[in-house]
């Protein structure tokens, strides 16, 4: 059996100065059956080539957003790939059916600590509640949301933890099938 296809959508604005997000992506991207493909390197000027970026997803079996959670959300650019190249009739509508039944993944660093994000935490939510605008996005295309793997406290952290992280990922992607239809 074929190992899946599986791409990691880096949505990092620095991502050389970035102490987890360059790592996490330097390991998935020794895993052989991943491709990271680095938004702020391709589209500095915000120009999302739709056509390519589509192109990459009909081959994916596993898409993987990995971004810095900035101001509770993703960086600017993550969310003009979403509007440049979601399009109606491609990813969701009648005939938009590209998507449906590959899997999402959302690997999420924050510099806040877990017990920031929690009710009456510093954040008043749960990550999972701050990300639920892109569970619907995966529920509109018709992906299968998968766990978010979540690296917090990214400040506080020593460089092998960051390094234990890495590993995590990339065992993680490593591992990764599609479900089996029942």
């Amino acid at each position: 059996m074929a190992k899946p296809n599986i791409l990691v959508i880096l949505a990092h604005p620095d991502r050389e100065a970035s102490r987890v997000n360059r790592r996490l992506a330097a390991a998935a991207d020794e895993v052989d059956n991943v491709t990271v493909h680095d938004l702020y390197a391709l589209y500095p000027d915000f120009r999302v080539n739709w056509e390519r970026e589509q192109a990459l997803l009909r081959e994916a079996d596993l898409i993987v957003l990995q971004f810095p959670m900035f101001w509770y959300s993703s960086p600017a650019l993550l969310k003009q790939w979403q509007d440049s190249v979601l399009q109606y009739g491609f990813a969701f509508g009648s005939e938009g059916k590209a998507l449906q039944g590959k899997s999402l993944m959302l690997a999420v660093s924050s510099a806040g600590p877990a017990e920031a994000y929690r009710a009456g935490g510093g954040s008043s939510f749960g990550v999972d509640e701050l990300l639920r605008p892109l569970q619907q996005v995966a529920n509109m295309c018709g992906l299968r949301y998968l766990p978010t793997f979540l690296t917090q406290g990214t400040g506080q952290l020593e460089d092998a933890e960051i390094d234990a992280r890495a590993g995590n990922y990339a065992e993680l992607l490593a591992a990764w099938s599609p479900p089996t239809a029942d």
